[in-house]
């Protein structure tokens, strides 16, 4: 797998929540109102049953949901027992508008995801 993008911001945030191998986090078509930032182990993404990605530490994910308000494109599911942190709307607008840094680094995620799926197809 090629090394991804990482989003340093809360890599020691004490805010995080255990997630077991094998947990759902969130299923394709719910509406989406957050994202995560993968502080310790992976979690898959998931489309039509064929693990698309698989996002380790300092990796995001459910940001699309966020950006266009639409329901979830995929299900995340944690692949080994990891530690994730929630950024709900309100908090992913006021980093957006407060760290233009972060935002660039989701729009480097987003462009690296969308570069990933052309190889694929």
């Amino acid at each position: 797998m090629a090394s991804q993008p990482v989003i340093k911001l809360f890599q020691h945030s004490d805010e995080a929540t255990s997630y077991a191998a094998g947990t759902l986090v969130f299923a394709a078509e719910e509406p989406g109102n957050a994202m995560y930032v993968v502080q310790e182990g992976e979690v898959d993404i998931v489309v039509r049953d064929q693990v698309v990605e698989t996002v380790g530490p300092g990796g995001i994910f459910g940001e699309l949901a966020l950006i266009d308000q639409r329901p979830r494109s995929a299900t995340a599911r944690a692949r080994t027992d990891c530690k994730l942190v929630r950024v709900d709307a309100m908090r992913f607008k006021f980093l957006v508008q407060q760290n233009p840094f972060f935002a660039l680094e989701v729009m480097r995620i987003m462009a690296h995801r969308l570069r990933q799926m052309d190889v694929r197809v």
